[in-house]
Formats: structure tokens, sequence, C-alpha cells
């Protein structure tokens, strides 16, 4: 046929048929030459070409076919092929008949099948008239070029990405990232409102307008694409006048942007409060980090926020900075952020004052740091010997490494860096933790360890008002030692802290007990009975107002029902 048929719409005809449509989410398996039905409307699929690999266009990508459309008896009433140009429509949008937009979804690249649609998927009762009778059913013979994936980001229509070239890797920017990207924006008529062969900003903060951020996120290095951008995404109602090398956008205008995400710079959240920033400016290699306890060789430049530097380490032939994780030797910040760099990796530190110089002055290699002075660092790692892990050691290298923790724990706990001593005891525990390979003397010895730094490390639970950590923990070194009177003296602090005054009288029962002159016990026993008193009185006079009100209540109602008795009795008016 000469004329060009549009293959019009029939939502208009089938506007309750969504409801009734029960489609699995894939379509059905076929062979070529077998024919079965997708859904159940009615809709049939013969195959007769097999297509490429497992993917199958989804709703909103643009798709590109080849067809022949025919009536039951063979007449034809419309091909691409006869026009030599091929069919493009966007899935799913209603701009094609329903049997359409439910069959193509379930063909795969260069797949041909042949589709028996019933008029409720197609043209209706109405049909389209010359070429399509009332209550027509239709068969149509579809191959599938290609399409475009086309999604919806923001699942409400705002803006629709169209992938023009595909990006590397699997990984996408995130709020905190900068990233450069190359755009440019146009109006529906095609007019440019806006271009930039390449900037730079933060996903959070945005650029140009909401779609940026939104898309970004969502998008891969080198990927490019073409935003289709509602007004709600880019300049709504009152629109963009025109500023710099900027054009006006009218209000409520759609816009077209064209989007690259050429790279960005990973940026993270070193401390869970915020105050420690990793920005990297140059990928580290393989997947290795150093651990607590690694010494690192770094480059290292730091500065204030105004720009001065007051240390340089590791440039201009000077000897590499080198100091072990986790010891105190350089700022918190720095510690942290360390171990979670590679090996080549560069990063930009930003260090609130908390976690370096705090509130007093320092004198560093260059200059002085004020009070309160939020730093900055340029880091490289440049390599590191990781501390040995108890999985590489003998048995009596770990013996000895847990026992050097403890140490280390106890010395940190004296100068009231409780966290810090915690870690300690608790990865001296972990070189012993498993013991099935020791001899019996390595056991007892291990033994003695595990006791001496759980209680430790209970202690240090408790000075951190981590009660219910104290609890545990002493509770591990009663399974070992019964009648440990530290742990029971410890578990009985933690008890009275969590309020379980029940078993912390309990556990001070069974250390006096055990030692009946032990004096901290002792002292625990009186603190936990002005517990218990203070307690009771506000139970009895939680109680004692509880009845109060009962009883009020009770009086009330015996009230109402005298008077209700006193009552004079109503006269029927009939006996009047």
């Amino acid at each position: 046929m000469e004329e060009d048929f549009e293959l019009p719409t029939g939502d208009e005809m089938m506007m309750n048929n969504d409801d009734q449509l029960d489609l699995p989410d894939d379509g059905p398996t076929l062979k070529v030459g077998e024919e079965k039905e997708i859904g159940n409307q009615g809709l049939k699929k013969k195959l007769l070409k097999a297509g490429e690999g497992w993917d199958t266009p989804d709703n909103g990508d643009e798709v590109e076919v080849h067809y022949t459309g025919t009536l039951l008896d063979g007449t034809q009433f419309d091909s691409s092929r006869d026009r030599g140009t091929p069919f493009k429509f966007t899935l799913g949008q209603g701009q094609v008949i329903k049997g359409w937009d439910l069959g193509i979804k379930t063909m795969k690249k260069g797949e041909n099948a042949l589709f028996t649609i019933p008029a409720e998927l197609a043209y209706g009762s109405s049909g389209s008239p010359p070429t399509i009778p009332p209550n027509a059913t239709l068969q149509f013979d579809v191959e599938l070029l290609s399409w475009s994936s086309i999604k919806d980001i923001c699942k409400d229509g705002g803006i629709f990405k169209k992938i023009l070239v595909e990006g590397e890797k699997w990984e996408n920017p995130k709020e905190l990232d900068e990233v450069l990207v190359r755009y440019e924006a146009q109006l529906e008529d095609g007019s440019v409102v806006a271009k930039s062969d390449g900037v730079e900003f933060t996903v959070k903060d945005g650029h140009f307008c909401p779609a940026l951020a939104r898309a970004v996120k969502t998008m891969k290095k080198g990927e490019k694409v073409l935003l289709s951008v509602k007004p709600q995404y880019g300049f709504g109602e009152k629109g963009k006048p025109a500023s710099g090398n900027e054009g006006a956008v009218p209000p409520n205008a759609n816009t077209q942007i064209t989007l690259e995400l050429v790279s960005w710079k990973t940026v993270t959240e070193v401390t869970d409060d915020k105050k420690v920033i990793k920005k990297i400016l140059k990928e580290g290699d393989g997947y290795e980090r150093p651990n607590e306890g690694a010494v690192v060789k770094v480059k290292l430049i730091g500065k204030l926020q105004d720009g001065t530097v007051f240390l340089k380490k590791g440039h201009d032939d000077n000897e590499l900075f080198e100091f072990k994780t986790d010891e105190d030797e350089v700022i918190d910040g720095l510690d942290r952020a360390v171990v979670t760099m590679k090996k080549g990796e560069v990063a930009l530190l930003t260090i609130a004052p908390e976690y370096a110089f705090g509130s007093s002055e320092t004198q560093q290699e260059l200059a002085v740091v004020p009070p309160n002075s939020t730093v900055c660092y340029e880091i490289e790692l440049v390599s590191f010997d990781k501390e040995k892990e108890s999985w590489d050691m003998s048995t009596d290298e770990k013996i000895e490494a847990a026992g050097k923790k403890k140490e280390e724990g106890n010395v940190l706990f004296k100068a009231g860096k409780y966290a810090k001593a915690s870690k300690r005891y608790e990865k001296a525990v972990k070189y012993i933790e498993y013991d099935s390979s020791f001899s019996e003397e390595e056991k007892r010895q291990a033994k003695a360890l595990k006791v001496a730094c759980n209680l430790n490390d209970a202690a240090c639970k408790l000075k951190l008002k981590d009660y219910k950590q104290a609890e545990k923990l002493c509770t591990k070194v009663l399974e070992l030692e019964s009648r440990n009177v530290k742990a029971l003296y410890r578990r009985a602090q933690a008890y009275i802290q969590l309020a379980d005054l029940d078993l912390a009288e309990f556990d001070i029962k069974k250390a006096l007990e055990i030692d009946p002159e032990n004096r901290d016990v002792k002292l625990e026993y009186k603190t936990l009975k002005e517990k218990m008193k203070e307690f009771n009185k506000k139970e009895a006079k939680f109680y004692g107002n509880m009845f109060a009100k009962m009883s009020k209540l009770g009086s009330l109602e015996s009230n109402k029902a005298e008077a209700k008795e006193a009552e004079p009795m109503s006269v029927d008016s009939s006996e009047a």
C-alpha cells in the first residue's frame, strides 16, 4: 500500500483491559516453528527465527522493527518492508496497539515472530477504516532489529534517559562524588540554551538543572546519554532568564540534554560523624589495604584551609614519611584514612579539629596550626607492610602476639585511652580464639590471656558506658572460670547500670561467698542496696498513686450509682 499506515493506539477501545491482564514477567520460551499464548487475553506468538542473547526490551525503550500486517484471510494492510523504512516507537507508552506493546517485550534482538492479535488488543469494535474492519483479529510478522535503552530515571516520567554510548565497568557516582561532565541543553525547537565541554560539580550540589545530578547517579564512566527532561526537573514554572553564555528557558519548557560522564572523583566519609572526608584524586592498585598495625610509607602535604603549608614529607627527593597505623604516631584522622587506601592511591583528606590537632595551638614542621583548625592533607600511599595476620602465624607466635597486644592495651588504659585499649584487647583475643591446634601448655596460656583480656576489655566498656558489651565479656570469662570474682564484680556493675538489680545482687552475693573480704565488692553491694532502696521507693510511690486513682474512680462510680437510685420513677403518660 502507498499510504503510510501509522499503527494508531488502541487505548481508547481498551481502557479497562490493563486491569484484566495477567502477564508473566518473561515471554514464553519457544522453539522455531512453535506457537504459544502470551498472557491470558488471546495474544499468540509463533517463533519464525530465533534472536541473539537473552536481553529483551523494556517499557520506555525505543525499538526499531520491520513488520508486515495482514488480516486472517491473508489480506495485507501495511508493511514497513514495502516502504523500505524500519518503524520506530517507544515501548509501553501507548504509541501502538496493546498487542504490540505486550508482544515485542518478549522478543530478542534479531528475532522474527508472527503475532496473532485479537481485536481486544488491536482496534476493537471500531476497527481502523478503511483497511481494518471492526472486531478484526490481526497478524503481524515482526522482526526486532534493535532497541535503545530508555529509562524513566525518576519513575514519574520526568526524565527519560536514552543511552547513546555505553560506559565502562559497573560503578556509578554517589552523592558526595565530584563528577566531570560534558553537556549540551536544547529546547524542543532545537535552540541551544547551554553547553559545556567540561564542568566539575559535586553530585549532591548539582549543576545547571536538577536533571543532571539525577542522571549522573545512573551513569557509568564514559557513558553518553540523551535526556528528555520535563519542567519539574528543568526550570519549572518560572523558567530561566538568559545569563552569560546561557540562553533563556521559557516557563514550563521541556528540554533535551546530551550528557557525557567523563570521569569522577570518589568522595567517602571515613568516620560516621562525617568529620573525616576522603576524595580520591588517583585510584590505587588492586584490592589490598593496610591493616591496623601496618607500617606505611607515604608522600604527604599538610595545609590549613587558607592554603598555608604546615607539613611536607616525601616530596622533592626527600625521604618518604613512614609510620605505623593505630599507634598514635599521627593525628587520628590521618590514621583512620590511610587504612582505607590502596597502594598508589592519591587522596585529599579534609579533617575536622576533633580528628586533627583539637583546641590546642600546635607547632608543625613548616608552620603553626591554630586552635580548632580543620586541616587538609594530600596523601599518596606509596607502599605498606601489613601486620602479620593470625592465620599466617604459628601457635607460639599467636600467643606471643596476644601477650604483646594485651600489654599495649594496658598502657593505653592507664593513659585513659579506653577505646584504643579495647581494640588491643579484642585483637589479642582474636589471635588465640581458635586453640584446637594448641598444645596443653599453649591452651593453658591462651586461657589465661583470654580471661585477662576480656576482663580488661570489660573494664574499658564500663568506662565507655557500653554496659551491654561489658556484661557479655564478663559472661565469657565466667564460662571459662565460674568463680572469677572480678568477672562477677564487673558484671554486677554492668547489671546495676542496666537496672537489672536482681541479677546484680546475685553476682555480688556469689562474689562475696568466694571472697568475703573483698573491699571493692562490698562497696558495690552498698551501692546496689541504695539503688534498690531508691527503686523500691519509686515503685511504692507509683503503685500508691495508681491505687489512689483506682480508689477515687471507685468512689465516683459509687456516688453515681447512689444518685441514680434516688431519682423518682418516670410516669407512663397513659396512666395520667
